[in-house]
């Protein structure tokens, strides 16, 4: 398919999973993306799997193929002038320049909004960061467990009370959502240039991404003067509940639309009593009747597995669904049929599952690229800017490229 990005010249300068998963994002959709990685210890994010935090797969790391797949990898040591000078001339060719690098360290190298306007005026120049650009915690460091899911109190949010611990964030939460923003953001400036002419500065922190995801809880807490995920819950609804069913799996019933469903659900329950019982006969008389309601569902549900259910309520057409363990989300017919998973083939030969980015166009897809090696595009780059093999050989002997 024809990419909504081609054409577009992205210039990564970043590590770990924010803004890399973001600018993988757009090469799966055109962009020419060249991620900038220092020559020797590349990208930290490909060492992380051999501290036992993430998987490989036979040596290939996935966490860097989830996040950087369909790039292109130069080995530059921006720290140097000869390497500086190389990333300026890249910067100078670019449609967007996207950094996770810290304040300090994009003045430091000289790789901040003013020193690349300076070599090209018309760059979208995109930042991100763990809490945003002002305020007194303005430049702190963080990931998204940090920022994302400690400081916004989404953790806490998330955590019944009286645990032993707060909830464990799973793997990239924030970045991976926090990618998507910054990905909406690259997007709408170059909308934004293509009509006005006019470039901008985009800015994505994790915090700002963890106020939006839990908007909810946010404006919610404000509107009651507390904490809104401390109020008592109770059931207003006994068919926008979770159930146990026989084999201690749980079923989510999410049927906003209760007389609608009431009287479909008690059939395909076996339980067409329920139906007939005065205590639950309207949304009113279940709601004032929670407990019992409950009560009664709850032992329908108990009586068979979840195997037995799906069977059973496969012809209700009401919002519901099982609570699936994440193998059954890869062997889920719906994801196959929707591409949603995808198999990519690496280098090595094996082939590697990916998540594809949530979007699609035109109903169509792109296919996945695999993520490249440190460095391995080093050569062709420079080329591209009018190095010769010469000049190539020289910044590689003295450490500027790899």
């Amino acid at each position: 398919m024809d990419g909504i990005f081609d054409g577009v010249r992205v210039l990564e300068v970043a590590t770990w999973t924010f803004v890399p998963a973001a600018a993988a994002v757009l090469a799966d959709f055109g962009a020419d993306v060249v991620k900038v990685e220092h020559p020797l210890r590349g990208d930290p994010q490909r060492g992380l799997s051999t501290g036992g935090i993430t998987p490989t797969l036979d040596g290939v790391s996935v966490t860097m193929e989830q996040t950087n797949r369909g790039k292109r990898s130069v080995g530059l040591d921006i720290a140097r002038p000869e390497g500086r000078e190389l990333l300026l001339e890249m910067a100078a060719r670019c449609d967007v320049f996207m950094t996770s690098f810290l304040p300090g360290n994009r003045a430091k190298l000289g790789i901040d909004l003013e020193d690349i306007r300076a070599v090209n005026p018309d760059v979208i120049y995109v930042r991100a960061d763990a809490v945003g650009p002002a305020g007194p915690d303005a430049g702190k460091p963080g990931y998204d467990m940090s920022a994302f899911w400690a400081r916004s109190g989404i953790a806490h949010a998330l955590t019944e009370e009286g645990a032993e611990r707060p909830t464990r964030q799973r793997p990239g939460f924030g970045d991976k959502t926090g990618a998507m923003n910054l990905a909406f953001g690259v997007a709408a400036a170059l909308y934004r240039r293509a009509t006005t002419g006019t470039p901008s500065e985009v800015d994505v922190s994790l915090l700002a991404t963890a106020l939006w995801v839990n908007s909810s809880d946010v404006v919610y807490s404000k509107a009651i003067g507390g904490d809104f995920s401390r109020r008592e819950v109770k059931v207003p609804n006994p068919i926008s509940h979770v159930y146990r069913t026989a084999d201690d799996r749980w079923i989510a019933l999410l049927m906003l639309e209760s007389d609608r469903w009431w009287g479909p659900l008690c059939r395909h329950l076996g339980r067409d009593g329920l139906a007939a019982d005065p205590r639950f006969a309207t949304a009113a008389d279940r709601t004032a009747n929670s407990a019992e309601c409950v009560a009664e569902l709850a032992a329908a549900f108990g009586s068979a597995t979840l195997a037995e259910w799906r069977e059973r309520l496969g012809p209700v057409k009401g919002p519901w669904e099982p609570v699936q363990t994440l193998p059954e989300v890869l062997d889920d017919p719906q994801v196959a049929a929707n591409g949603y998973v995808t198999d990519v083939k690496h280098p090595t030969g094996q082939d590697i599952t990916l998540v594809r980015a949530p979007v699609r166009f035109d109903g169509r897809q792109p296919e996945l690229r695999p993520a490249p090696e440190a460095a391995a595009h080093t050569e062709e780059v420079l080329l591209e800017l009018g190095r010769d093999w010469p000049e190539i050989a020289r910044l590689k002997e003295i450490g500027a490229i790899a």
